[in-house]
């Protein structure tokens, strides 16, 4: 079950890496947004992989990082918002007991970086 977890996440973990920023002023408020996002998803991930045969542990992991993204969104305006609190949705959507449901996860990142570039361009 670890590895289709640490599968799953992957997709997330990416978001940060591959999503580009567009003017000035709007590049560093996106660069520092996504990569905000990213450490908080890396640091969660990296987390849920190690105990994923603990529930209580997973769950409260899995709420702590959908809080900080969520945080991370209010500081934020328009899809830049958007764009994270969806990540934050997908976050608290991942169900240890439930892995044949990381393959959405894949589908649902890519969702969520579409928004994030749309709003850093």
């Amino acid at each position: 079950m670890k590895t289709k977890i640490g599968v799953g996440l992957a997709g997330l973990v990416l978001i940060g890496l591959t999503t580009s920023c567009g003017a000035v002023g709007q590049a560093v408020d996106c660069n520092a947004a996504v990569t905000e996002a990213n450490k908080i998803v890396t640091t969660w991930s990296g987390s849920v992989a190690s105990i994923a045969t603990d529930p209580t542990a997973f769950e409260k992991s899995t709420k702590d990082a959908a809080s900080q993204l969520k945080t991370l969104a209010g500081k934020y305006d328009g899809d830049l918002a958007g764009g994270i609190n969806d990540l934050a949705s997908i976050v608290e959507s991942v169900d240890a007991s439930n892995p044949a449901g990381m393959a959405d996860l894949a589908t649902k990142a890519q969702s969520a970086q579409t928004k994030l570039a749309a709003a850093c361009s």
